[in-house]
């Protein structure tokens, strides 16, 4: 989503970056690019204004500074600013003493409500929690049995009943009392716009279950018409916090840069896909990292962490150590990378890859010829690729809806890759080549004697 404007910053920035003296002509220059760039991004008029102040206020004090460079000054005061827009901190969620947590989700009919709701139950779920969703949305028939049908998938018990939508949530409440579930979250009806009938009906379930927290489910590629959306919403319910839905879109970004500017509410999750796991806490200084062009391990490490399977990544490790590492090791760590997302979301979190490269087309279903090559292979070819001839080729290719050339250029790269492993000193050619000589025994240096 915020490709363009990264790249229109980083383009901005890289002219200052690292110059020892700025001058006043410098910084409007930089200051004139920035402000182009969160325009064309969507951001709201006032909050670029906001931005580009404060950003010019470091400047001016960056110029008479000399700890750090004055591009290096500037360079941080619009990374400082980028955080500071998105939230400044991580919404950090706290939990009733007596349970359970009540969370009302609100939001406009396809913005992802439902979906996230299930979301939400799912991450709770993966921090030891025990949630129970509720289907309050009555307006919508589909969306019980939708909220029905995720909550199946993710194992978390859901309530719903046909009476009446506030009836539904004193119920869901009670009956996750009853059961012993420490966080509901309540999914409510949405509409095509904001109108009287639904802001009357959501505040009228928000008076009688008193959540703990009330959540705006907002479509990220709705630019600014989100953030008119969250000030209607806002009005009626106080909110506490943002969930941006479809991050992975490729919208510009204005919602995310000018809601928490605009209405005064963080973002506190965010949806970067469809599936259910793509789904986290929404943190600012990493998302500006990211702007910025300069990565974000930590998230990549926890996607890692939260996806892979770790005795399959240690296993793998092991063979490669040991030189052993071939086409089914290799089609195993394959599968993993892919339960992480696209190969180009992951090259996004990488500190100090090049925009260039960053901007490369990736195809992802490029992975997926390879995976269907490799398990097209016998057990002894994977093994043994040297034993593939070209009857085995046209086999393989046969089975994979591949052509015989692009089994060639796997065989040929990943014996490739081995010769690699092999010269940085990984594998037992190079341990039996760096072998030292046995010393002669005691008795062998007295007969040399």
């Amino acid at each position: 989503m915020f490709e363009s404007l990264g790249g229109r910053l980083e383009d901005a920035l890289s002219k200052i970056r690292g110059k020892a003296r700025l001058s006043e002509a410098d910084v409007e220059l930089a200051l004139r690019e920035i402000r182009n760039a969160l325009l064309e991004a969507d951001v709201n008029l006032l909050v670029v204004r906001a931005i580009t102040d404060r950003i010019r206020e470091a400047a001016v004090g960056a110029m008479a500074s000399r700890s750090l460079t004055p591009g290096q000054q500037v360079v941080k005061a619009v990374n400082d600013e980028l955080i500071n827009v998105l939230g400044g901190e991580t919404f950090r969620i706290t939990y009733e003493s007596k349970p359970p947590t009540v969370i009302l989700m609100a939001g406009l009919q396809g913005s992802g409500k439902t979906t996230t709701s299930a979301k939400l139950a799912r991450y709770f779920k993966a921090q030891g929690r025990s949630p129970m969703l509720v289907g309050a949305d009555l307006q919508r028939p589909a969306a019980v049995e939708q909220l029905k049908t995720l909550a199946s998938q993710i194992q978390v018990p859901m309530f719903s009943e046909w009476t009446s939508p506030i009836e539904v949530a004193k119920a869901g409440v009670a009956e996750a009392r009853r059961i012993g579930r420490d966080v509901v979250i309540i999914d409510t009806a949405g509409r095509l716009t904001v109108d009287a009938e639904l802001m009357d009906e959501i505040a009228a379930i928000s008076r009688e279950v008193r959540p703990k927290y009330t959540f705006l489910v907002i479509d990220a590629m709705m630019g600014q018409d989100s953030v008119n959306t969250a000030k209607a919403f806002n009005d009626v319910l106080e909110l506490d916090a943002i969930v941006l839905s479809k991050l992975d879109g490729d919208a510009r970004g204005g919602a995310a840069l000018s809601v928490k500017e605009v209405v005064g509410k963080p973002i506190a999750f965010a949806s970067d896909g469809e599936k259910l796991d793509n789904f986290g806490p929404f943190h600012p200084d990493r998302m500006a990292s990211r702007i910025l062009g300069m990565g974000d391990v930590l998230t990549l490490i926890e996607q890692a962490e939260r996806t892979m399977d770790e005795e399959v990544a240690e296993r793998g490790a092991k063979k490669l150590m040991e030189g052993k590492f071939d086409l089914e090791d290799f089609l195993q760590q394959l599968r993993q990378v892919k339960k992480m997302g696209s190969l180009k979301g992951m090259l996004s979190m990488l500190p100090g890859v090049p925009k260039e490269l960053r901007d490369v087309e990736i195809d992802d279903a490029e992975l997926g010829k390879i995976e269907a090559m490799i398990s097209s292979m016998t057990k002894k070819e994977r093994s043994d690729p040297s034993i593939i001839d070209a009857s085995r080729r046209a086999r393989i290719a046969a089975g994979s809806g591949t052509t015989s050339a692009n089994v060639s250029a796997l065989i040929k790269q990943f014996k490739e890759m081995q010769k690699m492993m092999r010269s940085m000193g990984i594998g037992p050619a190079s341990a039996t080549k760096r072998r030292p000589k046995p010393r002669p025994s005691k008795k062998g240096r007295k007969n040399r004697r």
